[in-house]
């Protein structure tokens, strides 16, 4: 199946963002996810050393101030992960991240990377022992707005083969990416909109329905279709969930995570 998006759509899309978002603010329908004060909202699981729910003797997860404001530090010290204590469906989340300095071992020679997932349930720790099922817009260096299928997570992606990747192309074939799918679980994201290591990122995800938009500086890098989770060997809708944070061997900050409700995508968004 084939799926147009055209420049055009994407700049149209790119233009009602930037417009819906000032008038959100303008009227105070954003729920802002992080107080800047505490972890008031969130819940922390590290698997490592069986430390399990909240408690963070390492001090994984903090405030910190970075920039002359209060931001979210997620050390990477252990696989960890932070995630809110309220679920969410049909939502708008945006928030910024920036890479820090510090990277730990398996990782201290490989990318800087953390993750924003999404949809995310069931048990902690069942991922990595760290992290719960759930649909993963990637954060690491060079590959922001990635798609990675977390314990079962599972999406439909318009794509094109280039060697053993799969990368969205809006006019590529509907392809599944799952546990079970013989195409795996990752899709690269398209184009690069990711700023250099050191400055700050904006990201925005989109989910109405099975649909998702991965956003990244107001770029569109993937649209996801027909979101769903791996359920004795089927696939299951998934359309709801908690938003999880990765700590995986990197250093790194989160500021200004909000959430609003939506009844539609943006214009110039390609649905089923």
């Amino acid at each position: 199946m084939k799926r147009i998006f055209t420049s055009l759509l994407a700049i149209a899309l790119m233009s009602c963002t930037s417009q819906n978002q000032s008038s959100k603010e303008t009227q105070n329908d954003w729920t802002q996810l992080f107080n800047g004060k505490d972890l008031t909202g969130w819940d922390t699981y590290i698997g490592a050393d069986s430390l399990g729910l909240n408690n963070d003797p390492n001090k994984v997860f903090s405030v910190a101030e970075v920039d002359g404001e209060s931001v979210l530090r997620i050390s990477g010290q252990q696989f960890a992960g932070i995630s809110t204590t309220q679920e969410f469906e049909n939502f708008h989340l945006q928030l910024q991240f920036k890479w820090g300095e510090l990277k730990w071992p398996p990782r201290e020679n490989s990318k800087r990377d953390s993750g924003v997932l999404y949809f995310a349930g069931g048990k902690h720790g069942v991922d990595a022992n760290a992290w719960m099922r759930s649909q993963e817009f990637q954060v690491q260096e060079g590959d922001t707005g990635d798609y990675w299928g977390v314990a079962g997570g599972a999406f439909e992606i318009p794509v094109v083969k280039d060697g053993e990747n799969y990368i969205y192309d809006p006019s590529g074939e509907l392809m599944p990416f799952s546990t079970i799918s013989e195409f795996g679980r990752h899709a690269i994201k398209n184009p690069d909109g990711e700023s250099p290591t050191g400055e700050w990122n904006t990201i925005d995800i989109y989910c109405l329905g099975g649909t998702a938009v991965h956003m990244i500086n107001g770029k569109v890098v993937m649209v996801l279709y027909n979101s769903s989770v791996v359920q004795d060997g089927t696939l299951v809708p998934l359309t709801k969930g908690k938003i999880q944070l990765q700590s995986e061997g990197a250093e790194v900050f989160y500021r200004n995570i909000q959430v609003e409700n939506i009844n539609s995508l943006p214009e110039g968004v390609a649905s089923l």
